[in-house]
């Protein structure tokens, strides 16, 4: 079952007795979560039926007695228990789990850790609850995630919007999904979203952006390229070091299969980067547009140096992450990062 698969039985007032939502992603967390706070009670309800817990400053035997009591003017009450991961003596509240109050709707949060099922206590969620696993999805999933975000907002996107709309948010779905939602305010329904929109709602400067800065490292314009890498280090909040060296590892984990397929159509190399093309029968043209950069970059960085550059990227995570790195500021790594690149 899916976040999107409870949010729907919810809204359709099909209600379980227990909720089990636990895992690394948060945000399929926080959506389900959002349903059940708006979605189950009025608000002359909720006077006497909503409770939020707190693992951290709740044991096991408040769940359980908030949990036993009756709804007051009201079918059911709602108990959600946030960080429920921070609760130390969760386990025990396997009897309850076992034989749960049916007019009582409980639902635990469990983030940033999947919780392990081979447990007693797992195993009774297993069986009498509603149990998601929120996992991180991976990076080439994410563009797929985004398109179909903005389809369900009732829009469409152009494929180099996504690609800069996914550069430069990277894979927080969360942050994702708060700058779509901003951009809805100013964007008419059934929009075409361009590039230009992105960059005019979301905040991605025109010039100086990572999409920009693939585009220069792939020319090897040395000039272009130090102009955009001295504005991120300057604006290190706006542009945090870890979302660069994500995407330029993106970047280059694509040049070195389009490197592979160099003698191939653009149309072959494109599906083996794993590009999605909306129309099919526009597939063998809009390739073209698509593979474009990628073919001018393995002119000037062949699979050795490509191989030579992971390195590099690997290097500098670490640095940025303290490891042979005393005081040196991320603005700084990242210059001497580039340099590296351009010179290799």
């Amino acid at each position: 079952m899916t976040h999107l698969d409870i949010i729907k039985s919810i809204k359709k007032k099909e209600f379980k007795p227990v909720y089990f939502l636990h895992g690394v992603e948060s945000y399929f967390i926080d959506e389900v979560t959002k349903v059940f706070e708006q979605n189950i009670l009025s608000e002359s309800e909720k006077s006497f039926n909503f409770t939020v817990l707190y693992g951290k400053e709740n044991d096991f035997r408040a769940v359980r007695d908030a949990a036993y009591r009756f709804p007051m003017m009201a079918p059911y009450q709602v108990i959600i228990v946030k960080e429920a991961q921070e609760m130390k003596t969760l386990n025990e509240l396997k009897t309850y789990i076992e034989k749960p109050t049916q007019t009582t709707i409980l639902l635990f949060c469990h983030k940033h850790k999947k919780y392990d099922m081979r447990s007693a206590f797992g195993k009774a969620l297993k069986k009498n609850a509603v149990v998601l696993e929120a996992k991180k999805l991976y990076d080439n999933e994410i563009p797929k995630w985004i398109q179909k975000y903005i389809s369900n907002m009732g829009y469409s996107i152009e494929d180099n919007a996504l690609d800069l709309l996914n550069d430069h948010l990277g894979t927080d779905l969360s942050k994702i999904a708060n700058e779509l939602e901003k951009l809805s305010i100013n964007v008419a329904k059934g929009t075409l979203i361009d590039a230009k929109i992105i960059q005019d709602n979301i905040g991605i400067s025109k010039d100086y952006n990572v999409f920009e800065l693939q585009e220069a490292l792939g020319q090897k314009n040395n000039l272009k390229t130090h102009r955009i890498i001295n504005h991120f280090a300057t604006n290190s909040k706006k542009y945090p070091l870890m979302m660069t060296l994500a995407s330029l590892y993106g970047y280059f984990s694509k040049l070195y299969i389009a490197a592979a397929y160099a003698r191939s159509s653009d149309l072959e190399m494109a599906t083996a980067m794993g590009i999605k093309f909306r129309d099919p029968n526009k597939a063998q043209y809009a390739a073209r547009f698509r593979v474009a950069k990628f073919r001018t970059g393995i002119k000037n960085y062949p699979k050795a140096k490509i191989e030579r550059i992971f390195s590099i990227i690997k290097e500098y995570d670490l640095k940025y992450k303290g490891v042979n790195n005393s005081n040196t500021n991320e603005g700084e790594l990242l210059k001497e990062l580039i340099i590296k690149i351009l010179s290799n």
